[in-house]
């Protein structure tokens, strides 16, 4: 062969032993990477909620009656002693010819009564009388000596018996009369068939209505509710939490309330966490025990005036706040495969992964708080491939 032939050959091998050299070549694993910064850190607890009113007021009948319609709708403001609703007296049952004169001769025989009552009074005078001048005689007698003192005596006691004679005689005429005025009231109902004086329902507190439970006329019982009220500008959050993120919180603590349908987000803070919880099935079927927490609307009313009662809400309650602390986001932070379960993440040195240990102090919704192992600065990879490995050689993709 030609010394030309040769040098190609020779340059075809060298060229495919390059390419298959590079083919085979182990190349840089492409991950995300993010910076290690160092400022404010916060922990919260995030869970949703919904508005309620710090009181509510519920009016209802304190007599059974007939109601008048009801004029107020939900939404109308109403001040501390207007009138709410009213109520009369129900109507009589509609009563049949035989019970219409059983009350007219109840009438009749209650004045029949008075009657005798006025003739056992005059009765009893007279015997009054009988016995005064019996014991005036009794006493001429007994000074002239003619009669024992005995008899004195049982004269006297005799004008004592009469006299009160005479006293439940009159007393006996005043119940006759009582009497006669209730058969003629009940029989006067069921002619005039009309209502009595009204009764005014009045509003406890100045607020909105809340809702009509009766608005048309109607009879109604004792006790039935009518309408509820209630002061909008006292308004607070009921969060239902986990007991064991309940017992992270503070009262007092800050909170911060989102995604409640305006702008920008609402201030508030922890009132009350109550000392007994519930067990509360969750979507997937778990039981879970939960606690309230009632939450205090610190924004002023007028950035919140269109929220009502029973609006669902977003609550972020601040457990941990931290002025400065190492930050990294929490996708780049693992658990180490080891038996003190530390945590660990991948630095980017150089061009290649380097596994660092690090200490998490507490962790939020994007950030883990490094308490060591890391300084700001720093480079560490944001969700690292499983194939990641200390050492390997890695190429931070552009996002």
């Amino acid at each position: 062969m030609k010394k030309s032939t040769w040098i190609y050959i020779a340059s075809a091998t060298a060229a495919a032993v390059l390419a298959l050299a590079w083919a085979f070549a182990p190349r840089p694993l492409e991950v995300e990477a993010a910076g290690v910064t160092e400022g404010p850190f916060e922990a919260t607890v995030d869970e949703d909620g919904r508005t309620r009113l710090r009181d509510r007021y519920l009016v209802s009948a304190p007599l059974a009656g007939r109601l008048d319609r009801i004029a107020l709708r939900e939404g109308d403001k109403v001040a501390a002693g207007d009138v709410v609703a009213t109520l009369t007296p129900g109507l009589s049952p509609l009563l049949d010819d035989r019970t219409l004169r059983e009350l007219q001769a109840r009438v009749s025989t209650a004045q029949a009564n008075v009657e005798r009552a006025a003739a056992r009074i005059e009765r009893a005078r007279v015997g009054v009388l009988q016995a005064r001048n019996e014991v005036q005689r009794t006493e001429e007698l007994a000074r002239q000596g003619f009669v024992a003192p005995s008899k004195l005596d049982a004269d006297r006691l005799a004008l004592l018996a009469a006299q009160k004679e005479q006293e439940s005689a009159q007393a006996e005429r005043q119940v006759a009369a009582h009497e006669v005025g209730q058969a003629r009231a009940a029989l006067g109902a069921v002619q005039r068939n009309a209502p009595g004086t009204p009764f005014v329902l009045r509003s406890p507190v100045a607020g909105q209505v809340l809702r009509v439970a009766q608005t048309s006329e109607a009879t109604v019982g004792l006790g039935m509710a009518l309408l509820e009220l209630g002061d909008v500008s006292r308004m607070e959050v009921v969060a239902e939490l986990l007991t064991t993120e309940a017992l992270r919180l503070q009262v007092g603590g800050p909170v911060r309330i989102e995604r409640w349908g305006g702008e920008g987000e609402l201030q508030g803070r922890v009132r009350r966490v109550e000392p007994a919880a519930f067990t509360k099935v969750s979507a997937l079927g778990v039981e879970e025990q939960r606690v309230k927490v009632l939450i205090d609307i610190t924004s002023p009313p007028e950035q919140w005036r269109a929220l009502g009662d029973g609006f669902r809400v977003g609550v972020r309650i601040v457990v941990l706040s931290v002025g400065q602390a190492v930050q990294v986001p929490l996708a780049a932070v693992f658990p180490l495969a080891d038996e003190a379960g530390g945590m660990g993440v991948f630095l980017v040195e150089g061009g290649r992964a380097r596994l660092q240990p690090v200490e998490v102090a507490a962790r939020n919704g994007t950030h883990a708080w490094v308490k060591r192992g890391l300084a700001p600065g720093a480079l560490v990879v944001v969700y690292p491939p499983a194939t990641t490995a200390d050492g390997a050689r890695v190429k931070v993709r552009k996002v």
